[in-house]
Order: structure tokens, then sequence, then C-alpha cells
């Protein structure tokens, strides 16, 4: 994957993009056994869940009580509240839908690309939103097209599209069709598939990417975070298992565990603890927030130094700085304001202009640094530029020491399974000691949270650790696709 070509074409600006991780995407599906209309409620669960996709998004509904299998669906390039307004909102008629924010690791940002996909076949339609990463997508993708498949998009969750539809013309029902395609798709993978007259969640068998179901009055929701059950006033039921199929009809809900694997050979993403998840979501029985505190603790308790002031960088540092603080009894404070309206469509300065991408996003509280000694606490440090700008700001701004904590261990491998983590010699820390990487971002110390921790951070639920090991859950591609083939 080129990354820095995809860097320079999403989100807030080139500079602050180039050297922050992203997620892949958030899904959402609904459906009413009422038949009221779900498009608004789809619309403001997406707003929540704009963090994992700033790129493109859509929405694609149906009436189970109408003709069968007739979709309306919009999708866009943009922001949520961008894509969609009132009218076009107004115009989507269903009791059963989809939705997909979008951020691509890989391939052409175009509108074609945005999902929900939407496929008529012979079975009748099926609307699909993804959030992951195959691995196998290339051989999946050839395969069909030299059967006659032809393509729209350049993203794999077409690929995932076409294999259910192909398994649904031999199988009894989508769900059997799901269950079929999932023995051929390797890689991360949480699933929302709306059929005319059912609602399907499927998470792949390693459980990498998050998905869970909510229930608001007579209606059922499937999301990537509980945080968008929240947003629209539903409970939290109970997560997706990872290698599990829901199906929801008005009967209710089913679940096909065949695919399960035993718990010892899953992996999540951990990640979605670090940094992709918003702070109030709580993934397979384990709060973020929490996550995030002990991994500020644990950073206190392994990489101690003397200060006056804990801050985080906004937003996922904020909470293991106050981690740090409650460990080391070291006043926790605000030492940044953030710009929360620079858009997507943000235009990076000339060079030769004094404004800095990263001052635009973040000014400092001079009030809040002046003379003191500050630890700064960041989720990662991936190339280092923006480390080094944030801790030049800190400087300026009058501190007097600033001291580093990362709330996760060196990056020394690139990611397959759906975040954008770039090839190794990209990586700040790839062949280089903690030294080296503390006085290339000028910073007076520096200290990342040890390996061993990652299990405590999350109770010992079983993690991909790959990033940072080099050792998958799964046999990792012979060549790196993901510049052809994505979510």
């Amino acid at each position: 994957m080129n990354h820095m070509e995809n860097s320079e074409r999403v989100s807030f600006s080139q500079d602050w993009e180039a050297d922050t991780i992203h997620e892949e995407c958030g899904v959402f599906g609904m459906y009413d056994f009422e038949g009221n209309d779900v498009a608004a409620s789809i619309y403001y669960g997406l707003f929540a869940l704009q963090h994992r996709g700033q790129e493109s998004c859509g929405i694609a509904v149906s009436d189970t009580y109408g003709p069968k299998g007739q979709v309306s669906s919009i999708k866009g390039m943009g922001l949520v509240n961008e894509v969609f307004t009132p009218d076009t909102l107004h115009s989507l008629k269903g009791n059963i839908g989809v939705g997909h924010v979008r951020y691509s690791t890989a391939g052409s940002s175009t509108r074609e690309n945005a999902q929900p996909l939407v496929l008529n076949y012979i079975k009748g339609t099926l609307a699909l939103a993804h959030n992951g990463n195959l691995i196998n997508a290339l051989d999946l993708r050839h395969e069909l097209e030299y059967t006659g498949a032809i393509f729209q998009t350049t993203i794999d969750s077409e690929v995932i599209a076409y294999h259910i539809a192909r398994e649904r013309v031999r199988s009894h029902s989508v769900e059997e069709a799901v269950a079929h395609a999932m023995k051929k798709i390797k890689g991360a993978y949480s699933l929302v598939v709306m059929s005319p007259r059912k609602l399907i969640g499927a998470r792949d068998p390693y459980g990498f990417k998050p998905l869970c179901i909510g229930k608001r009055d007579n209606a059922y929701i499937l999301v990537s975070e509980s945080c968008a059950l929240d947003t629209i006033g539903a409970e939290f039921v109970r997560d997706v298992e990872p290698g599990e199929i829901v199906t929801i009809t008005r009967k209710g809900i089913t679940s096909d565990t065949s695919m399960c694997l035993p718990k010892e050979k899953q992996a999540r993403c951990i990640f979605e603890y670090i940094y992709f998840a918003r702070p109030d979501s709580r993934f397979d029985g384990i709060s973020v927030y929490h996550s995030r505190v002990q991994a500020g603790r644990f950073l206190a308790m392994d990489s101690p130094v003397e200060a006056d002031l804990v801050v985080g960088v906004p937003e996922s540092g904020n909470a293991a700085a106050l981690g740090y603080s409650l460990q080391s009894g070291i006043p926790y404070g605000t030492a940044f304001v953030k710009n929360g309206y620079v858009g997507r469509t943000f235009i990076k300065p000339k060079q030769k202009n004094r404004e800095s991408s990263v001052r635009i996003k973040l000014n400092v509280l001079t009030e809040a640094v002046k003379g003191k000694r500050v630890i700064m606490i960041d989720d990662s440090i991936v190339r280092g530029t923006t480390s080094e700008r944030i801790v030049r700001m800190l400087r300026e701004a009058g501190a007097t020491e600033v001291h580093v904590r990362v709330s996760a261990p060196p990056f020394l491998y690139e990611c397959y399974f759906g975040t954008d983590i770039p090839s190794r010699d990209q990586l700040i820390a790839y062949n280089r000691s903690v030294d080296e990487i503390c006085n290339m971002i000028g910073a007076d110390s520096l200290g990342y949270l040890k390996y061993e921790r990652l299990s405590e951070m999350v109770e010992g639920l079983p993690i991909c650790r790959g990033c940072f090991n080099g050792q998958y859950p799964m046999e990792p591609p012979a060549e790196d696709i993901r510049g052809n083939y994505e979510k």
C-alpha cells in the first residue's frame, strides 16, 4: 500500500495524517419490526462512528412490508453531515437498512468505493457493509474474474459480496451463504448484510474487528461500537462472538457458531483499545476507557520521571495521561486545544508559509506549561514527524522539560488486517533504539508501554500483536497487496 499517497488524500491534513494510524471503517445495521423508517437512526449511529472513517459514507434501506428486494441507497464522499441532508434522509424509506463510514487503507478514493454495496442478482438483492481487510482478496478476485465476474470497485468488500451472492444460489438461506463464504475469505472482517427480509451480522473467527448487538423498543441493531447504541437511545445486548453469524428476522435472533474458534486462538486488534475506538465504547466485556487508564498506570510504574504536569495528546492520549497521573501523583492537566472544525477538505499551507498543519489542528496552552516539566502521553509514534513537532510546540510555549510516554509498544512490523501501519522502512522504531528515537523527536526522555503489559491492559483477552512482534494470527500474504485491494 502506498500510505503516503493515502494520507495526502484523506482527512485533516497531509502532515498530521501521514504520521497517524487509522482504522478502516464502521458499520451499522438496523431492523425495525414495527415498520418504522430506520434511515434517521442509522444516520445518527454513523455520526457516532465518524471517527472510524471520514472519507465516505452511505446508507441503504429496504421495506420488508413492500416490494421484495427494492433498495434505496445514498452514498458519497465526505463526512456524514456532508453527504446527507434532511431531504435525502427523508427519501430513504424502509424499516431495514445498513450504513457505513469509510477510511481506505489502499486503493482509490472514489465514490464507487463507498459503501454499502448493493447487489442485484438472481435471488434478489443484497446490501453489504464491511469493516476489515482480507489477506486473500487478490486470489479470490482473480478466481471470480476468470469465471466472468465484472467488478465495479477496487475494494475487497465487493469480493465478499460476490461470494455471498454465488453461494446463495446453492444455499437454503442467506445466512447459510454467508457461512459458506466465510470458509473462503481470510483476514479481518465484521459484516452487516441486508437481504429483503433479514439483517445478518458476521464476525471473523479471530475477532479482529468488533461487532455488537443492540435493541431499542421493537428494533434490533448491529454496530461496530457500543457508543453508537447510546447515541440513538438503544441498549447494549451483547457482542457478536468471533466466528459467529447472527440472523435477525421478525421471529427474533438466531445464531450460528460453527465458525467460532477456541478462545485461545482468537486475536482481537489491540489498537481498538489503544486508539481506534471511542473511550465510551466496550468490546468483549472490556471498557476502552479503562484499558487506556490502565496503560497510563503501567507507564507510570515502568517509566517514572519527575515532573510537574501530565498531559495527553487529544483524544486517545487523554485517558492514558489520567492513568499516569493517578498512579504517579503528578497533577493531570490540559496542554492542548484541539480544533474540532478542521474538515476532510483541509488545504495544507504551502511550505513557504509559517503555518504548520499540526498547529492548525492543535495549539498549546502556554499558561498551562510555561516553566514546567511536562510529561506528554500519546497513543503511538509512527514516523515521528508529528511527535517532533508537538514536542517543539511545548518547548516554544515555555516547557522546561518534555518527557514523552507512549501507551503502546514500538511499531516494528506492518499490519495486514485493517490498520494502515505502513511498511517497516517507514516506521521510526524500525532499526532504531529508544534513545535514538528520543533524540529524533527532541524529547528529554522517552518511554513506551512494555510489550508484556498488553495482555494486562485488556484483562487477558486474546489479542493480535503482529505489529509489535511480527507474529501474526494467520500467515500473512507473501506479497503486500494492500495498495491494490482493500476494505
